[in-house]
């Protein structure tokens, strides 16, 4: 996945996540038995929600900021260490190694998860041997548990309440990234249709809420 431009929240203006070619779904796609012929995608009883938080309990008092360490999403099984990325030269967040199939980015420019405000991870479907860190994500579901280990020794639990796979040209950067008076979190992958030469059309996002501290 490419990087988004510029930074979301606080600390700067809005910005798109923008996909560009990864070889690695089209090999699956030429060379596995895998039937989907892809990552999986959000489907319709789980997009299109993903501005409701009235399901969900009420949140605990925000953290201090803290690094994060780790991401675990069991319910996919998603286990990952997370890395610091920022912005490059240009203006673009560094998204992680593409070259690792299970590494994720917390992106600096955002608060640290379980803080006030959306923090944000990224991290690639795919890679030109085979999936990587997030090529599951788009299964999973409305009220599945994401937990971020932090450097403070402290547990962030965030539970899901919608995820949506949004085109680049119809991207709602301010729904996605806009701080709001409790802990949220973003997780960013590519997905929607693939070609290879223009790669993936869009992205799955992750819309979460945090619900426990442990």
């Amino acid at each position: 996945m490419d990087s988004p431009r510029t930074g979301p929240a606080r600390r700067g203006p809005w910005f798109t996540v923008v996909c560009v070619l990864l070889l690695g779904l089209f090999l699956i796609r030429n060379g596995s038995t895998d039937s989907t012929g892809g990552p999986p995608q959000p489907g319709t009883a789980v997009a299109a929600q993903y501005g409701s938080t009235d399901s969900l309990p009420p949140a605990p008092d925000p953290l201090p900021p803290a690094t994060p360490r780790r991401i675990t999403v069991p319910s996919v099984r998603v286990d990952a260490p997370l890395i610091p990325v920022g912005l490059d030269a240009d203006g673009w967040v560094n998204a992680p190694p593409l070259e690792n199939n299970n590494l994720a980015g917390w992106y600096t420019g955002a608060v640290s998860p379980g803080e006030q405000g959306t923090s944000v991870v990224v991290g690639h479907v795919d890679n030109t041997t085979g999936p990587s860190v997030f090529y599951t994500l788009g299964a999973v579901g409305r009220g599945s548990q994401v937990e971020i280990v932090r450097a403070d020794g402290r547990t962030a639990v965030f539970t899901v309440y919608g995820i949506e796979v949004f085109t680049k040209r119809q991207f709602p950067a301010a729904a996605v990234y806009e701080d709001g008076p409790e802990p949220e979190l973003r997780i960013i992958t590519c997905g929607g249709e693939y070609s290879k030469r223009k790669g993936y059309d869009g992205n799955v996002v992750v819309f979460a809420r945090l619900v426990e501290i442990r």
